[in-house]
């Protein structure tokens, strides 16, 4: 343990469970049914609402081996194609031979898929996939779809829900055990100000950390909140330098911040063509898949387009798709581009890569566990080795699925007892000096100049430096009249610095460039020497410490093991 600690008031008041969920996408919502079900007392806590995360915003669909003459194996094959040496294969083969089932076990929630004129699930393709296989959900709302079914599956069980409640710190006890979690309540829900639920197996599924970058497809809750609890208790992170930045993102100006509307790769699937100015289909003879390469590559081919043209943006022509199927097919993306002035049923759309998804996180096993006893991690706030050096796409919602259940299974079976924190926030430990909300800008800036699609041995060596001076600046102003007065938004951009910090930490050791980690100085893939995962910790001075591995293999969680 570190014993460093946020900023924070001691907790005013406390709740007792078995199991605290901190999430309600489909990691966190399927991780908290399923331990409902065992009989374990779950309580779920949520940053927003119970459908504001990530889930509702993905549009492609959910990947597994439904269709004809498709296998998991299959599915296995592409997705260490896409991870670039990195994938844990164990991880992987459980991800692609639970999923299917899984699949079925989200429709049986209530989830309702698109099918055919033959009642069979509608299947197409996106990037790195050679068989249709994406399943989705009213078209281009397949995330909405997921949500809406688990948010009523949790509602119709009455768990106990928290909304509105941003997660503070874990809570250990004496022998340094999970004992549940520190957590700010904005002013609505059943509690108000800092409080605690005390359990003995804490699931971390809060998703992302896009909002670590000026322009990303993630909401704006997505600041990396688990990712930067996990490490001040203790916990290992790995990959976190794999960040994967969505190839065709509605190009809003140079300038535009913020979350940016997605163009979904099943655009793609369906025969959308990436093209530049002059109309030129760049990515043919670059992959033999064209557009439909793994993400990496396109986001790869698309800025090296831009970079020869001197141009802000490329195209995705679906022109030849026509109005009806715009509007039955795509009805989010088709009013989301006109709401921005763009008639992709008569105009090529605007497009440019932004942060999209974190393939690294909180080091798991197979059963979710962490390196801290009690403390799992399951969706984008994991590593579980199934993405490796970049994500298939569509594999994250079948990732929450599949290791969300092992998590329950795993906790209904320890069925650990409840212990007392062995002190309270706020009394102990080494609090984090705050940061000023006003450096959040200067966070993004940095990490988009630096730590972006494209990386260098010179840019992420200023954008260390500058993210350092930060951290001294917020340290000496601690101890003077400048010290920041705790909330929600110093809580998230001192959140937002330490995750930055490690991202960076992990980039400058990756001396390659392999998946979605480019570096242009150094432009090869180097398997001798980076056929490696990057393992990280903060040491009790707030200082991180990269460990590569010896081998392309992760290091078990549990010495035991």
């Amino acid at each position: 343990m570190t014993g460093i600690r946020l900023t924070a008031p001691a907790p005013g008041w406390a709740i007792d469970a078995d199991v605290v969920v901190v999430g309600s996408g489909v990691a966190g919502l399927t991780a908290a049914l399923r331990c409902a079900a065992a009989g374990l007392d779950t309580v779920v806590v949520t940053k927003a609402r119970l459908d504001d995360g990530s889930t509702r915003w993905a549009q492609g669909g959910i990947a597994a081996a439904l269709g004809e003459g498709d296998t998991p194996e299959q599915h296995l094959d592409d997705t260490l194609v896409a991870g670039a040496g990195l994938c844990d294969e164990e991880a992987v083969r459980t991800l692609v031979t639970e999923g299917p089932d899984a699949v079925r076990r989200l429709i049986g929630t209530g989830a309702h898929f698109d099918t055919t004129d033959s009642g069979d699930i509608a299947l197409t393709r996106e990037g790195g996939h050679h068989r249709r296989r994406i399943a989705h959900a009213g078209g281009d709302a397949t995330g909405a779809e997921i949500s809406r079914a688990l948010v009523g599956a949790v509602r119709g069980a009455a768990l106990h829900t928290i909304e509105n409640a941003l997660v503070l710190d874990l809570l250990t006890d004496a022998e340094g055990r999970t004992a549940g979690v520190s957590l700010h309540v904005m002013g609505e829900g059943q509690h108000d100000g800092v409080g605690a639920v005390r359990a003995p197996s804490v699931v971390l599924a809060t998703g992302g950390m896009g909002q670590v970058f000026s322009a990303t497809t993630n909401p704006s809750v997505s600041t990396g909140d688990g990712v930067a609890l996990a490490l001040r208790a203790g916990a290992e992170v790995s990959d976190l330098e794999f960040v994967q930045f969505h190839p065709t993102v509605l190009f809003l100006g140079a300038d535009s911040e913020g979350q940016q509307p997605l163009v979904s790769e099943a655009v793609r699937g369906e025969g959308a063509h990436l093209v530049d100015a002059d109309g030129v289909r760049f990515m043919v003879g670059q992959h033999e898949l064209a557009e439909l390469a793994p993400r990496d590559i396109v986001a790869k081919g698309i800025t090296r387009r831009m970079h020869e043209k001197g141009a802000e943006h490329m195209y995705l022509d679906a022109r030849h798709f026509g109005a009806r199927m715009w509007e039955q097919r795509f009805p989010t993306i088709l009013a989301a581009c006109r709401a921005h002035g763009i008639d992709p049923v008569t105009q090529p759309i605007p497009v440019a890569p932004a942060a999209h998804y974190a393939s690294g996180g909180v080091r798991t096993d197979l059963r979710g566990r962490t390196t801290v006893p009690g403390l799992y991690a399951c969706g984008e706030v994991a590593c579980t080795g199934v993405h490796g050096a970049n994500r298939l796409a569509s594999n994250s919602l079948l990732e929450g699925l599949v290791f969300a259940e092992r998590i329950a299974a795993d906790i209904a079976e320890a069925r650990p007892p409840r212990t007392e924190p062995a002190d309270a926030p706020g009394d102990a430990g080494a609090p984090v000096p705050l940061l000023s909300p006003e450096a959040r800008t200067a966070i993004q800036h940095t990490m988009s100049r630096g730590a972006g699609v494209l990386r260098s041995a010179d840019s992420l060596a200023t954008a260390a430096d500058e993210l350092e001076a930060l951290h001294r600046e917020a340290a000496a102003d601690a101890d003077g009249s400048k010290a920041v007065v705790p909330g929600v938004d110093a809580w998230e951009v001192t959140n937002l610095l330490l995750v930055s910090r490690v991202l960076v930490a992990a980039a400058r050791e990756r001396e390659e460039t392999r998946g979605c980690h480019w570096r242009e100085d150094r432009p090869d893939r180097d398997d001798a020497h980076g056929r490696r995962h990057l393992v990280v910790r903060i040491a009790p001075d707030r200082t991180p410490v990269v460990h590569r591995t010896e081998t392309a293999a992760f290091p078990p969680v549990r010495p035991s093991d």
